[in-house]
């Protein structure tokens, strides 16, 4: 099999050439005395055409066929093929491979269930959407690499069995056979490793990194997943940001042609909380939280915690039935808010049950101080927790912009989210914190003093790439003292066994000279997912898992024989 042409790349200044092709039958249409073919292979489909379809051989869908022939220019040329303007008039056709009719049909435009497509997903991979998406990931691959090697950056490879570390979600374990009782852990991400590079003086490290966290599964998350992940020293955190800008700049045009604007916006992490109710904003849409509560207080109602703040959503007010307005609080319990109220303005007067606690002047105040227009609705909630209320009306904000349509889908927005918090307080443990990103975040070096009196109140050099309301990616500058790394670990109710523990091995590196260091690392398949234009990450992996953390394909995960656990020292508790 000597193939002279991929299929797709036939054009008009082809015509008269003698071609070998090879590929899949995509469609057959024999009209008795003609019979078309429509020929896939990687690069698309080519139509194949005879006025004598008796002297070949039945060739049905998803036959694997070598075809020769010559190339001809079409009468009526097919728009919607970019090899529309010729077809091969045939001389033969080898059958290479036969084909039993598939599940599903194989097209960009499927019905089959998603769960019978990865069940089957050598045939899914089949259809031309997936292989652009998968040819479009290589591609981000590639840039990353090209642009940081040409910044003298280095590519090395860290381990993937490692020590169990709390990085804020489970651990895959892996069970050892030469120790007893041990378990390695897969890396939930390279991060003590690259920081140990640092410390080794390798200055400037890179690699494209499998990632593993056991948690529950969304339409944008993967048990595994990989990393873009990059690590530098003695830079501070615009260089940094600057020098990801870059990447980005050159990614968006060399994968999908599209102009990106630098530098790139910067906002505040309580900023885009209070305004968009997220720490990941999308803010091609112009919905905002508003602070209502000097329009709401005094009331009768006693129920009003420390923050009140709404949401105006115009032009909805006559279908925001009793049934929305119980789907909307069922969306914030989600976030921990009890629920949610909404007052329409319909009419030049405002509607709903929260009225009865308003005095009319405050309805005046109201309508005048937030603009409401005819047809608007206020939707808002109160609590004591800054977070809670803010994610809980973020979330609302972002299913309205979905419903009403706010973003068209060929736009993208890109900004940087910095100042994070330290720490997120322990709920119901006073003095007790998590780290909002990990241990080794350096606190800004304003803010140092604030460990000591109000550690709540500290911010970090911490930064999250966000696109189109996605995190993209993010990264900190890194704890390089090791008195301050100590302080940290006991903010984070961490005893001195726990630690000496778990990163006794990485603390005592910062003994013998560490370097200012910090990175980043990019969710390649989150990368792939936005620049390919779907909500969906199991769309841009090969095989990926469902939700139920599942590889239909092989069914795994299986049960393994009692000899194997026997091997390992393992019983399995039922």
């Amino acid at each position: 099999m000597e193939r002279t042409h991929f299929n797709g790349t036939l054009r008009l200044e082809n015509v008269g050439e003698e071609v070998t092709l090879l590929g899949w039958v995509a469609n057959r249409r024999n009209l008795g005395s003609l019979l078309f073919i429509d020929l896939r292979d990687t690069t698309g489909i080519v139509q194949l055409r005879t006025s004598e379809p008796e002297k070949f051989p039945d060739v049905r869908n998803e036959y694997v066929i070598e075809a020769k022939g010559t190339v001809v220019k079409k009468d009526q040329p097919n728009k919607a093929l970019p090899t529309g303007d010729i077809e091969i008039a045939l001389s033969s056709i080898k059958v290479i491979s036969k084909a039993e009719t598939t599940p599903f049909i194989i097209a960009d435009k499927s019905d089959a269930l998603e769960d019978t497509r990865l069940k089957y997903r050598y045939l899914d991979l089949r259809r031309p959407i997936l292989q652009k998406n998968l040819r479009l990931r290589a591609k981000i691959a590639k840039v990353w690499r090209e642009y940081l090697d040409e910044r003298g950056f280095t590519e090395i490879e860290t381990p993937i069995l490692n020590l169990s570390s709390p990085e804020g979600a489970r651990d895959y374990l892996v069970p050892s056979r030469v120790h007893p009782g041990a378990f390695y852990a897969l890396p939930q991400s390279p991060q003590l490793w690259k920081q140990l590079l640092m410390l080794g003086g390798m200055e400037r490290y890179y690699q494209v990194a499998k990632c593993f966290r056991d948690e529950d599964l969304r339409a944008d998350r993967q048990p595994e997943f990989t990393q873009l992940d990059a690590e530098m020293s003695f830079m501070d955190q615009d260089q940094v940001l600057s020098l990801m800008e870059g990447f980005l700049k050159r990614l968006f045009k060399e994968t999908i042609d599209v102009d990106i604007e630098l530098p790139l916006r910067r906002m505040k992490y309580w900023d885009a909380m209070d305004i968009y109710g997220s720490d990941k904003p999308d803010t091609r849409f112009d919905l905002k939280l508003q602070d209502i509560k000097s329009y709401m207080t005094p009331t009768e109602f006693g129920g009003f915690g420390a923050y009140v703040k709404g949401i105006v959503v115009p032009g909805v007010a006559a279908e925001t039935s009793r049934k929305v307005i119980d789907s909307l609080s069922e969306e914030a319990r989600k976030y921990r808010l009890k629920g949610v109220f909404v007052l329409k303005f319909l009419n030049g007067a405002l509607e709903g049950s929260f009225l009865k606690f308003l005095t009319p002047e405050q309805q005046k105040g109201l309508v005048e101080g937030l603009g409401l227009k005819d047809g608007d609705i206020l939707v808002f909630a109160s609590h004591d927790d800054r977070r809670v209320i803010d994610f809980g009306l973020g979330a609302i904000r972002s299913l309205y912009g979905r419903q009403l349509g706010y973003v068209r889908p060929d736009t993208y927005d890109l900004l940087w989210v910095v100042d994070f918090p330290m720490f997120d307080p322990v709920e119901g443990q006073p003095g007790l914190y998590s780290a909002e990103h990990h241990p080794f975040t350096r606190p800004r070096d304003e803010d140092l003093p604030l460990l000591d009196t109000n550690p709540e109140e500290a911010l970090a050099y911490a930064y999250d790439i966000v696109i189109n309301g996605y995190e993209a990616g993010g990264g900190t500058l890194r704890i390089y003292d090791h008195d301050t790394q100590w302080k940290i670990f006991k903010l984070l109710g961490l005893s001195d066994e726990d630690v000496a523990e778990k990163f006794g091995w990485f603390i005592d590196a910062f003994r013998y000279g560490a370097p200012p260091h910090g990175g980043i690392a990019f969710g390649m398949d989150r990368l792939a997912m936005i620049l390919n234009q779907t909500e969906n990450i199991r769309d841009v992996i090969a095989f990926p898992k469902n939700l139920q953390a599942t590889d239909p394909t092989s069914k795994a995960p299986q049960k393994v024989s009692q000899e194997q656990l026997d091997i390992l020292g393992i019983s399995v508790k039922e």
